[in-house]
């Protein structure tokens, strides 16, 4: 790293220790600078203590004044917390973002494609491609719904599916978020943070826009309008202020200009969706829910919800109003129909998969069974229906009386488990008491699918702030980046 040394930067990373990870910043233990970060190296270096406490500061009043939170409800209090951040941002050159931006296309188009199928010829099961007892056994699976038109035939509009990066750098996808995937206030939230503080920086660096995402989301939910008109109304339902991605809710809704609602503040009539305001009922065509399918409407699945629309399935299922993301999505999101994503995109599009998954064991295959119960120390352990790091065993990290829990549990039930390899996820240098050292880190991007689909240059990139933990989730001690995503450069 001779001409980092050069710059002046050696202080600022004379401690870091690259290991044996994939590290985001540095080539290998001589601390050689990938390409994008050197001027960011030399930026950080540059700053004088009192300077990068001030700008900490800055960050953390930008984010305590725009009410920038989460709630933790493993605490047993439903803490709200302000989401942490750290300035140090990720870079991803733009030939490494081609490849990520076509993998994702062509894993939604598959996705979309598997679900469109299964609610209506279901080629794939009775080709035996995806088993069909996996989808008809999925905690999501809604039978109810089959042969239900979706406008462009999208069940998922919306996605964050999360990347990571093994030990050689590849970018393999770990999970498909297609339910009701969060975090992308944070990823605006973020940009907005650092090109206040960091402005220089962030000019040098020629990073695209991410800052355009409440539009394109906006237009995707006008794109699915079951009504041909101009001007679709569409709303954001919410669960409430209790939930713990409340701020994100309010902050999309006041972007994109839309109504945000709770359950109370609709009604259907005439199997049509209308919503109360002040000048009378209006009619309503679009509804970005981010509740689950299970409260959406007590008459049709959980009684005792106070959360849904009484008959919104009634509306639903008549084709007067469009569910963004649909009903049913969740069997995408399964962790078990995760391993069969590579199989959908070369049945549906003859393809081979541009962004591979991570092996994969499924407790509902025989030996797959036998391998998990025999390998529980060396592999990390999922419930299929599980979220947020919840339902998780780290089998090296855990302690003996944890792994015969989780061995019980899968015994019990196989098909609600699967299991994976422990991956070294890649690090990314972070500001950690006042000095930087490798954190491991996942990132989110953003899918939008509609009359056409759009994926944001960037996303989420979420860090472990915990030194050597591999759990990078918000409610669990988890944190943020911002991520750079560097325009093409016109010598090239």
């Amino acid at each position: 790293m001779e001409d980092a040394y050069k710059k002046g930067v050696k202080p600022l990373i004379e401690t870091y220790e690259t290991e044996s990870f994939f590290d985001e910043a540095f080539v290998d233990d001589s601390c050689q600078a990938r390409d994008g970060y050197l001027p960011t190296l030399e930026f950080f270096a540059d700053l004088s203590p009192g300077q990068m406490q001030a700008s900490l500061r800055s960050l953390e009043r930008a984010f305590l004044k725009q009410g920038v939170t989460f709630t933790v409800y493993s605490d047993g209090q439903g803490t709200e917390r302000i989401f942490p951040f750290d300035p140090f941002p990720r870079i991803i050159p733009h030939d490494e973002w081609n490849v990520i931006d076509e993998g994702l296309r062509q894993r939604m188009k598959a996705l979309n494609m598997f679900l469109a199928d299964i609610y209506a010829e279901g080629r794939i099961l009775k080709e035996g491609i995806v088993p069909e007892y996996l989808v008809k056994t999925s905690k999501h699976y809604r039978s109810e719904f089959a042969g239900v038109k979706m406008p462009h035939d999208t069940y998922i509009h919306i996605c964050g599916s999360d990347l990571i990066r093994d030990h050689t750098g590849q970018y393999c996808v770990l999970e498909d978020n297609g339910r009701c995937p969060s975090g992308v206030s944070y990823m605006l939230e973020n940009r907005s943070a650092m090109k206040r503080t960091f402005p220089d920086l962030f000019r040098q660096m020629n990073v695209e826009k991410v800052g355009t995402y409440p539009k394109e989301l906006l237009n995707t939910l006008r794109s699915v309008s079951p009504r041909q008109q101009d001007d679709p109304v569409c709303v954001l339902l919410t669960p409430g202020q209790y939930n713990s991605a409340y701020f994100e809710h309010t902050f999309l809704a006041q972007q994109m200009g839309i109504e945000i609602v709770e359950g109370r503040d609709l009604v259907v009539e005439n199997e049509r969706v209308y919503m109360h305001t002040t000048q009378g009922l209006v009619q309503v065509d679009v509804i970005y829910r981010r509740v689950d399918d299970d409260f959406l409407d007590p008459h049709f699945f959980r009684a005792d919800s106070t959360l849904g629309v009484a008959d919104l399935m009634r509306a639903y299922r008549a084709g007067n109003v469009t569910l963004v993301n649909a009903i049913g999505t969740g069997v995408a999101d399964d962790k078990a129909t995760y391993a069969y994503v590579p199989d959908m995109i070369k049945f549906y599009l003859g393809e081979e998969p541009i962004l591979p998954n991570i092996q994969t064991f499924l407790g509902s295959k025989e030996d797959d069974l036998k391998y998990i119960l025999e390998n529980l120390d060396d592999l990390v352990i999922k419930a299929v229906d599980e979220a947020g790091g919840y339902g998780m065993l780290i089998g090296p990290a855990a302690s003996k009386e944890e792994r015969d829990e989780f061995r019980a549990k899968v015994k019990e039930n196989p098909r609600g488990y699967i299991a994976q390899p422990v991956i070294s996820l890649s690090r990314h240098p972070t500001f950690c008491d006042g000095k930087l050292e490798g954190r491991h880190v996942d990132l989110r991007p953003f899918v939008l699918t509609g009359k056409k689909t759009v994926v944001t240059p960037g996303g989420l990139t979420r860090v472990a702030l915990r030194k050597g933990s591999l759990v990078v989730n918000s409610s669990q001690g988890g944190g943020s980046k911002d991520t750079w995503v560097l325009k093409k450069s016109k010598n090239s």
